[in-house]
């Protein structure tokens, strides 16, 4: 019987995409990991997202060392990820995820005793840094393990749904505290990971080279050789383009929509943003797993740049439409990336979402160094700038594609 191609089997809907069907028949040990995806950011973003304030007013550090340490960490954490899936295609997934959240869990309690020994800070950053890099690449292989292909895109958006949940509940419930009474906060989150490092320890473990057949091209290179043997270049190359360009809006929205508007109103459009992942991702996760690959990068980059280009109006409507469209063109191009590099390397799953996470720090550091040198968002022409090269960049995307791909881009 002839072979499906990877069209056909995309173009047929998949009723088991429904995200309210996610969790029928999913064993413990999934339901457990999805819990995990929304209390691991939760206690994250009870700390991490005011390290300049802390290290800056309650250690004294100056700005630009903050700066230079803040960099420092951003870049282990996205492309340490690549470490962090080699270490579990050899230790296996549950053992790679333990010392992960062991790592952060002392990294939150490093935070405590920086209270009293200063110096302690910048290891304990590095700490809770290093366990992101590690933590990720074998917890999203662990959640996709033995999932069809067709299952995948629901499972990835509710655990992604999960993820920006806690990222968005937890400066809110830690920003009282975080100046007033840091020391009752860092022990707090130092025992949630040590909660989540003892659950995650009872899980049944899994290998990370046990995976499905992949449907559609992959690369000749076997598995085992190298850290980038068998990458899969377009959605690696993809996703570096996608999170550059997505992070001008991240990195610098804060300085246009503050100074335009007010904190108060900037705080509503990430609330906004946050709740769009959390509520269209899941709902349209059937939808994009069925796009083909070509259109998805075509309609996530329009968005991108239509977002960018009506944020540059400068008013409060614009703003948040600007804001909506972006964050849309966001979570398509994100998921579809993700399962594309699935699809289209031999390699296990962890060590794809590894490289996943190198390519997003490659995308990230590129937007803050070059929107810096754009004007950081100090006014409507960045934003057109960082539109025009929404439209221009990605059609060079079909340079990085493989002689034997014959889907169009």
């Amino acid at each position: 019987m002839p072979r499906k191609g990877r069209g056909e089997l995309r173009d047929k809907p998949q009723n088991t995409n429904s995200p309210r069907r996610i969790l029928r028949g999913t064993p413990y040990s999934v339901r457990f990991l999805l819990l995990s995806s929304f209390l691991i950011p939760l206690g994250s973003f009870m700390v991490l997202p005011f390290m300049s304030v802390f290290l800056h007013e309650r250690l004294g550090m100056g700005m630009g060392a903050v700066g230079v340490v803040l960099a420092v960490a951003s870049l282990v954490q996205f492309s340490g990820g690549i470490f962090g899936g080699a270490l579990a295609e050899r230790a296996g997934l549950r053992t790679t995820m333990v010392a992960a959240l062991a790592l952060r869990a002392a990294g939150f309690a490093a935070f405590a005793a920086a209270l009293r020994w200063p110096s302690l800070s910048v290891v304990a950053l590095l700490l809770t840094c290093c366990g992101a890099a590690l933590y990720l690449p074998a917890n999203k292989a662990y959640l996709v393990h033995g999932v069809p292909d067709g299952r995948r895109p629901a499972f990835l958006s509710v655990s992604n749904a999960a993820l920006n949940a806690g990222m968005a509940l937890g400066p809110l419930i830690a920003g009282p505290f975080v100046l007033s009474a840091p020391g009752g906060l860092f022990v707090a989150v130092t025992a949630l990971f040590v909660l989540m490092t003892a659950g995650h320890a009872r899980l049944p473990d899994r290998k990370a080279t046990d995976r499905p057949a992949r449907d559609g091209p992959v690369t000749d290179d076997p598995p085992g050789n190298g850290l980038l043997r068998g990458i899969a270049p377009l959605p690696f190359t993809a996703t570096v383009l996608s999170f550059y360009l997505y992070f001008y809006f991240q990195h610098y929205l804060a300085v246009f929509a503050v100074e335009r508007a007010s904190a108060e109103f900037y705080s509503l459009v990430l609330l906004t943003c946050f709740l769009q992942v959390i509520v269209v991702q899941p709902l349209a996760s059937g939808w994009i797993g069925r796009l083909r690959y070509g259109r998805a990068l075509t309609l996530g980059f329009a968005a991108l740049a239509a977002g960018m280009a009506v944020l540059s109006g400068g008013s409060h409507g614009a703003i948040l439409l600007g804001a909506a469209l972006i964050t849309f063109g966001d979570l398509v191009l994100f998921l579809k990336n993700d399962l594309e590099a699935l699809a289209r390397s031999p390699r296990s799953d962890a060590v794809v979402f590894g490289r996943q996470r190198l390519a997003a720090g490659l995308g990230a550091c590129a937007s803050g160094v070059l929107g810096g040198a754009l004007g950081g968002g100090d006014g409507p022409l960045f934003w057109l700038l960082a539109a025009a090269q929404c439209a221009v960049l990605p059609p060079l995307l079909i340079l990085c594609r493989d002689s034997r791909e014959r889907e169009p881009v």
